[in-house]
């Protein structure tokens, strides 16, 4: 057992995976034969990830506030403090804040063999964004 009491200091999220301002603080890195990631996001209001693909799925818990996640050709959906999303192995989505409240969560993967965390996709557009948004 390893208890870690200095944190890595926390980063701001790169333009290329996120819309608008959001910072990352990582919880847990693969290490050894672990390939287990866990990064904690807090997004601000309006703040949200490219379209992007884990190879071995994603688990979202969210921690705080309000955020929209959606998978390709489905709905935006609405998340809150206590919920958890899985997101299928190799499936599109794209997850934030929501308009007007910062949200904050865990997210959980383990990297492919190859090192493989994520693809990234295009930028989610005002269009896509923004219909998750009246339904909020």
């Amino acid at each position: 057992m390893r208890i870690s009491r200095t944190p890595q200091p926390t980063a701001v999220a790169p333009s290329e995976w996120i819309a608008g301002a959001a910072w990352v603080d990582e919880i847990a890195a693969p290490e050894g034969s672990s390939r287990f990631r866990v990064d904690s996001v807090h997004f601000a209001p309006g703040a949200r990830t490219a379209w992007h693909r884990h190879p071995l799925g994603q688990v979202l818990h969210v921690t705080e506030g309000t955020g929209l996640v959606q998978c390709r050709g489905g709905e935006v959906r609405t998340i809150r403090a206590g919920d958890s999303v899985r997101i299928a192995p190799n499936e599109w989505h794209w997850h934030g804040a929501s308009p007007t409240t910062f949200m904050t969560h865990l997210a959980i993967q383990e990297v492919a063999e190859d090192g493989t965390e994520a693809e990234r996709g295009t930028h989610v557009t005002e269009a896509e964004y923004s219909a998750g948004s009246l339904s909020h």
